[in-house]
């Protein structure tokens, strides 16, 4: 079995976390759904055979990503979860064997199938029968308020039950559905829009996501959106204990439900649901899979959770759809963390009634071991009805005149040398200036787990640098009230209310500061590790290869990535002028009682710990001498848990490892 070092790990993550943040925030993602899919099983995977490597922040340990800016914020009754995937018939009885090992009774169970609908999540909360609030899934335990915008969608029954039926409704009921937009209203909505001269929306999911996220309810309600539901989350005294029966009821309340099929076995589910696969091109929506669920809700509750998934539901996906074409150029796209990413131009071919210009070729290795030649016929699956991909040339129509691809040797976007390091799938660019990574760069830069600057949203870095006022990140700390005053949408107030924040973030840590800097492979707890052994940045970049490696967590790649960044003169430049901004953090220097309170002692954190953050609970326990690490075994000497703990009490219990609290911790470092 292949050991995987923590960095190899760390990049999946990094990967799957800003595919997230394109998916759910930002809406507009840059991979299918079956791409990614495939990088989350790659992760669950791994990470189940390195359950030491398991991390609090693990895109495995949550459901989605943080909820966007300018709504205000929704805790949900209880987690709202996603689900594992099946891409085959073996893979659904592999998942029915595994829960039959934990309860026999899934033996005997009966089920049902539903569509699985593509479209936005969104709670809905009802108080004596009246729509009081409704939310967007965001982070699966938090998401937006956007009450405003569904009251907009006529399928939503604003009262239940909607006809005068004799039928006891909840006191407090929760209902979970999916609101999305016909496929015939969506191409009307964009026939329309091309009269009018205005842009038009590449497909029903992300028009939905983005209606429903409008903060003017009034353009929200010029959407054809219409709204479907398939579970109800919460509820106050009975409702119907089987799922058949719960959409039934919930129909009977005014709901519009999503077509549910009975099956007493799960032979007819598979039958049923390969039946859907000929059917898909007929609905009238978008889905892309159907969902098989025990039928028995008692049941499948009783079977828990595994990271984010329920064990008593599967998606089954659709298979995804191939047809091919004249491969004419590689081209190159350069991400947030330097990564260069090669992609397909293609002869434009239609799958499923889109026409396809692009491809996604995954990395150079993957060109490599295809061998993927420009000129070359390819074929192309448009996986998850979203991104297309190369799956690879068909060589028996080669020509001869093709030639093997070299990945370039320079950034396509700066003209810097790239950096690719033995062992790794990925090519880089280091030079945080370049003009392809700056926004999101300096987005990094100022996010919450980094610097922490206050209303500076994506939009208002992006008009920061269009208006070339910010070059690289060290520029933030010389705008002035004038720059910000010159830019659409603002005032004396917001612009006093940044120079604020960009003030403010000055304080931050020296381990912050080096989140921020968005060093490939340095992540906050590598950044914390950093902070404790070297004074400063200019400590870091004096340092050699040699004396990170004996930083426990750092690796050789992470270790060169860190020689390599400093050793850029463009990087240089950003930390002389952050030096020169009064950004310069140092390292804490404790008295020596404290330095060794902790010393010896390793720590897991789980949950919310009062008078704490996530970060600044490590640097705690570091600064008194203690470890962090993010999983529990043996070696953990104690568990500090806080609001909401996660699987780990479980675990540290199991193990015999001591539970204290925030107040418990204190005492012994204090």
């Amino acid at each position: 079995m292949k050991r995987y070092s923590e960095h190899e790990i760390e990049t999946l993550r990094n990967e799957i976390r800003y595919h997230n943040y394109r998916y759910y925030v930002l809406n507009d993602p840059e991979i299918s759904d079956y791409e990614y899919d495939h990088l989350t099983q790659e992760l669950r995977r791994i990470e189940a055979e390195h359950p030491e490597l398991v991390t609090i922040d693990s895109p495995s340990q949550r459901v989605g990503e943080q909820p966007a800016e300018g709504f205000e914020k929704v805790d949900h009754p209880t987690r709202i979860l996603s689900l594992s995937n099946a891409f085959s018939a073996e893979d659904v009885r592999a998942w029915i064997e595994r829960i039959s090992k934990i309860d026999e009774r899934v033996e005997n169970a009966d089920f049902v199938v539903e569509p699985k609908l593509d479209g936005l999540t969104v709670v809905l909360h009802y108080q004596d029968g009246v729509f009081i609030q409704g939310a967007t899934r965001g982070d699966g335990e938090v998401g937006e308020d956007i009450t405003l915008n569904l009251r907009t969608i006529r399928a939503l029954p604003l009262r239940i039950p909607v006809e005068d039926h004799q039928i006891a409704v909840p006191s407090y009921l929760v209902v979970r559905g999916e609101a999305f937009i016909m496929i015939e209203d969506f191409e009307k909505l964009n026939i329309k829009l091309e009269k009018q001269g205005l842009k038009t929306y590449l497909n029903p999911r992300n028009t939905a996501a983005g209606s429903l996220r409008q903060l003017d309810p009034t353009l929200t309600a010029a959407r054809p959106l219409t709204l479907l539901t398939y579970e109800i989350v919460y509820w106050t005294g009975n409702v119907p204990d089987t799922q058949f029966e719960q959409m039934q009821y919930l129909q009977n309340l005014g709901f519009p439900v999503v077509n549910v099929d009975y099956c007493e076995n799960l032979d007819r589910a598979i039958e049923e649901a390969e039946a859907w696969i000929d059917k898909r091109d007929n609905l009238p929506y978008e889905a892309d899979g159907v969902v098989i669920k025990l039928n028995d809700l008692s049941l499948s509750t009783s079977l828990g959770t595994v990271g984010k998934d329920p064990r008593g539901a599967i998606a089954y996906k659709f298979p995804a759809q191939e047809v091919t074409t004249t491969l004419l150029e590689i081209k190159v796209n350069v991400g947030r963390t330097g990564v260069l990413t090669p992609y397909a131009v293609l002869e434009p071919v239609e799958i499923t009634g889109v026409i396809v210009k692009q491809a996604t070729l995954h990395n150079f290795d993957y060109i490599v071991e295809k061998d993927i030649r420009p000129g070359d016929r390819v074929l192309v699956k448009r996986a998850g009805d979203v991104i297309p991909y190369v799956i690879g040339p068909v060589k028996s129509v080669r020509t001869r005149q093709e030639t093997p691809y070299e990945p370039p040797q320079k950034c396509p976007s700066c003209g810097e040398p790239v950096e690719h390091l033995e062992g790794e799938v990925a090519w880089y660019c280091v030079n945080s200036s370049c003009p392809a990574q700056l926004i999101r760069n300096v987005e990094h830069f100022v996010s919450r787990g980094a610097m922490d600057i206050v209303g500076l949203g994506i939009k208002i870095v992006e008009q920061l640098i269009e208006q070339n006022l910010v070059r690289d990140v060290a520029d933030l700390y010389s705008i002035s009230k004038e720059d910000l005053l010159m830019l659409e949408g603002f005032a004396e107030k917001k612009a006093d209310n940044i120079l604020n924040s960009i003030e403010e973030s000055k304080k931050r840590s020296l381990a912050r500061l080096i989140t921020a800097l968005g060093i490939r492979g340095v992540g906050e707890v590598v950044a914390n590790d950093l902070a404790i052994v070297f004074e400063d940045l200019e400590d870091i970049s004096n340092s050699t290869k040699e004396r990170l490696l004996e930083i426990e967590g750092i690796g050789p790649n992470i270790a060169e990535a860190i020689i390599d960044w400093f050793a850029s003169p463009r990087n240089q430049r950003v930390v002389s002028k952050l030096h020169a901004a009064g950004v310069w953090p140092r390292r804490d220097a404790p008295s020596t009682t404290e330095a060794h309170s902790l010393d010896g002692l390793t720590f897991v954190v789980t949950g919310t710990l009062p008078g704490f953050t996530r970060d600044s609970v490590k640097v705690y326990i570091n600064t008194y001498g203690g470890k962090t690490t993010n999983s529990v075994s043996k070696k953990t000497d104690y568990l500090v848990v806080g609001d909401n703990p996660g699987s780990k009490l479980d675990k540290a219990q199991a193990l015999g490892v001591p539970v204290i609290d925030a107040a418990e911790l204190r005492r012994l470092a204090e």
